[in-house]
């Protein structure tokens, strides 16, 4: 089994709640995490688990063992018997461990019957800092699902597009989008197109012949779903004109790249969007690395009117800092230049320019690396 680095971060939070819950997509290894907790294993999918947790549930309450709940969602009873278990005794932490992809009847039953009871971890797919260094193309090429090809690459992109007509056809709807699939997956087509633009959700919904509002509402069960990530636009007192709309980055690349159908590396390195994909891949890794470690941090992007523009802004509650992100491996002073511009205009503290080259380069306020090194510090 790969180490996950939010196990650390579980193992924190069970010491510190009652229950703890593991929210991420489907297949991204919330459940052989959960299993290695050592626990007493429920999967509410399967037939005849939900009847064995009800028959035995005084005994499992009553006991020492870590019990797990797999896809909570699918039973919205057991929120309240677990509301009524921890408030029987309080102060016993690390009793329950719920597992369940994202949805609005997960986030109601945790938020009405489970508040200031349980802590949250959120799970990404596989990242760089627990793959080795040099697997780092692969993972930009098939992303981070363990199944979908980062650790057999056969699977891609066949599995990724496996995975999006189950979202499409069974998940979304079940979990209240009312689109039928093939729209869906039009929808999907159309944002992997825009992966690193401006969402133009008026633009978009005149394509599928819906309003602006709709569109804007399927994208909140998309980002609750983790397929896309919609950075906002910072926001400070600079005396120019900012752009106010928000960018939609597909989260992990692998699905982005099947949606566009490229098939592999040097496919890839052909294509006009080539950038936006490693843009958004290295944005991912580092955001996922921070929530990883359990330092989650507000994110927002940079562009004004005049071009003037950070791929990542990091709002840290000490200092800020600002991002630029190139596929290059011969980063020129004129990036730096525009990086150091860019960065004094919102007064950021630290400059980081991600780009492929080997070494890094280093002073008080500048770093110049590749993601290897910066994810490194990230995690640090």
């Amino acid at each position: 089994m790969i180490p996950r680095l939010t196990a650390r971060l579980v193992r924190d939070k069970l010491g510190k709640f009652p229950a703890v819950g593991i929210l991420g997509p489907r297949q991204c290894g919330k459940t052989t995490l959960a299993r290695s907790f050592d626990g007493i294993y429920f999967d509410l999918e399967e037939a005849g688990s939900e009847a064995r947790l009800d028959a035995d549930w005084e005994p499992l309450v009553a006991g020492k063992k870590l019990i797990v709940l797999d896809e909570a969602q699918r039973s919205p009873d057991v929120f309240l018997r677990l509301r009524g278990a921890i408030d029987a005794d309080r102060k016993r932490n690390g009793r329950f461990l719920l597992l369940g992809s994202v949805s609005p009847a997960l986030m109601k039953n945790i938020s009405e019957s489970l508040t200031g009871r349980l802590g949250l971890v959120m799970l990404s797919p596989l990242i760089l800092p627990e793959l080795s260094s040099g697997s780092m193309d692969d993972l930009w090429l098939r992303g981070g699902y363990p199944d979908g090809g980062i650790l057999d690459s056969r699977m891609f992109p066949e599995w990724q597009r496996d995975y999006l007509n189950t979202l499409a056809t069974r998940d979304l709807p079940d979990w209240g989008l009312p689109a039928k699939p093939p729209l869906l997956l039009r929808l999907l087509h159309m944002l992997a197109s825009l992966h690193g633009q401006a969402l133009n959700a008026s633009q978009l919904g005149a394509s599928l012949a819906l309003d602006h509002k709709t569109v804007l509402r399927y994208c909140d069960y998309l980002e609750g779903a983790f397929l896309i990530r919609r950075l906002p636009p910072y926001s400070a007192n600079i005396r120019k004109r900012l752009v106010r709309t928000p960018r939609v980055y597909w989260k992990d690349s692998g699905l982005l790249h099947a949606l566009m159908d490229v098939r592999d590396l040097e496919h890839l390195y052909r294509q006009p969007w080539l950038g936006a994909s490693w843009e958004g891949f290295v944005i991912e890794q580092t955001l996922s690395t921070l929530s990883a470690t359990g330092k989650p941090e507000q994110a927002f992007f940079l562009r004004t009117s005049d071009g003037t523009e950070l791929d990542l802004v990091l709002d840290r509650p000490d200092e800020r800092w600002a991002v630029e992100i190139k596929l290059t491996s011969n980063p020129s002073t004129q990036d730096i230049e525009r990086l150091n511009q860019a960065a004094d205009m919102i007064q950021a503290k630290r400059r980081v320019l991600v780009c492929r080259i080997d070494r890094k380069i280093e002073n008080p306020s500048l770093l110049v690396c590749n993601p290897v090194e910066w994810l490194k510090r990230v995690a640090r």
